[in-house]
């Protein structure tokens, strides 16, 4: 099955703001006891959630207003920490179908890319304005044009930073490595080989 172009993804908006956020924010290390990703997507930042709700208020991602929305908007090296990919899945989980940051960590990003979710970054001066135009109208659709590196907001527009491996394998359909093994021809291959035996 021949993976998706991604060349555009559009959605509304949900900031999450803050520097340094962790994988172990993003998803804490006791839910990584599953044997599969599913259902991760429910603990997406539960820790985050739960302080908020300890101190009488409302995370982003719980907010009537931000409900349904699936481009994260977040700061600096967004997926910091230990390099698991339970993070990743987490978000994709939960909805999430592009990360927009000033930076991202290493692995985190090589994480996304290979689920199909694109993270983007833009300079903290165009991050700020972006995440105060969807925190005061939170229905504004973003729309990120991978193929031109671009991002908008209603009116606002900006050029946004992606990896030139990263853009052509979302744009070209080539981001998981394991399908592109799957679907290589290797059946052919191991038959032509004298020691392996085709049965």
């Amino acid at each position: 099955m021949a993976l998706e172009n991604i060349v555009n993804v559009s959605g509304r908006g949900v900031p999450v703001m803050g520097d340094d956020i962790d994988t172990d924010r993003i998803i804490p290390a006791r839910f990584m006891k599953c044997v599969t990703f599913d259902g991760l997507g429910e603990f997406a930042f539960y820790d985050a959630i739960k302080e908020f709700e300890e101190a009488g208020k409302t995370h982003p991602l719980k907010d009537s207003k931000f409900e349904g929305a699936s481009v994260l908007i977040s700061g600096a090296n967004f997926g910091c920490g230990s390099s698991r990919e339970h993070a990743p899945q987490s978000l994709a989980r939960a909805g999430i179908k592009a990360i927009i940051s000033e930076s991202f960590a290493e692995i985190f990003f090589g994480n996304c890319t290979t689920l199909g979710v694109p993270c983007v970054t833009l300079p903290r001066e165009k991050l700020n304005e972006l995440a105060d135009l969807i925190t005061q109208e939170p229905d504004t659709m973003i729309n990120i044009d991978l193929e031109n590196k671009s991002v908008t907001a209603g009116d606002w527009s900006y050029s946004v930073n992606l990896p030139e491996t990263a853009h052509q394998a979302l744009t070209t359909g080539r981001w998981d490595p394991i399908t592109e093994l799957l679907e290589s021809d290797v059946e052919r291959v191991a038959g032509s080989l004298s020691y392996v035996d085709a049965k």
